[in-house]
């Protein structure tokens, strides 16, 4: 847990919360710095929370796994958009998946939250998810987003809002991060643009 966090797992700074230019960079820099950092989702008074251990990088329209390779569209419209906003979408017909916005306005680019370490509210996750073990609740960005009831609502919402905001935590050492090809797709995975914390068990299989 968070040497900075309460009992709960949520740090007591309401001022620690990334700030918008925190995510208006190079994503390639964004998507490894966000490790580390806590997700927490507001929902029905309580406060979810997970430290992000699993992120991938999506840039621009030559991304061919990008969804901004198709151009601007009313789906990908929030990647085009202001950076430190949520891209929320759907996939499948049953998992919504979360994004922050990264990169000037107008370039299309976007981090995926694929993985968190649970911290907070792992009773309603465990509901939420119908599974009692906590390395099976955050372990995969559908799971994620149906343990901390993230859907489509809060799709283009800032992420230093009231009911979803990431707030700031230490920053890994270099050593303690992997990489990859990015998974679950069947294009561009010669970008080894998927990180994670090594050795951690809440990391996707």
């Amino acid at each position: 847990m968070n040497s900075h966090a309460r009992g709960d797992g949520i740090p007591n700074i309401r001022e620690n919360r990334l700030p918008r230019h925190f995510y208006q960079r190079d994503t390639l820099i964004v998507v490894r710095e966000l490790l580390g950092k806590i997700l927490v989702r507001r929902f029905e008074g309580e406060l979810l929370s997970g430290r992000i251990v699993e992120t991938e990088a999506y840039i621009g329209e030559d991304d061919p796994a990008c969804h901004a390779a198709r151009g601007l569209t009313p789906r990908t419209r929030p990647m085009f958009g202001p950076p430190g906003k949520a891209y929320v979408y759907f996939i499948y017909g049953m998992y919504y998946c979360l994004n922050a916005v990264t990169e000037r306005e107008g370039f299309p680019a976007a981090v995926l939250i694929r993985a968190l370490e649970p911290l907070a509210g792992i009773e309603t996750m465990s509901a939420r998810r119908g599974s009692p073990r906590p390395t099976n609740l955050t372990n995969g960005p559908g799971k994620l987003c149906q343990a901390m009831a993230i859907d489509k609502s809060l799709n283009e919402t800032s992420l230093q809002g009231e009911d979803l905001y990431i707030l700031d935590g230490p920053t890994l050492a270099a050593e303690t991060i992997g990489s990859s090809p990015r998974i679950g797709i069947k294009v561009g995975t010669e970008n080894p643009w998927r990180f994670f914390e090594k050795a951690n068990p809440f990391v996707s299989k």
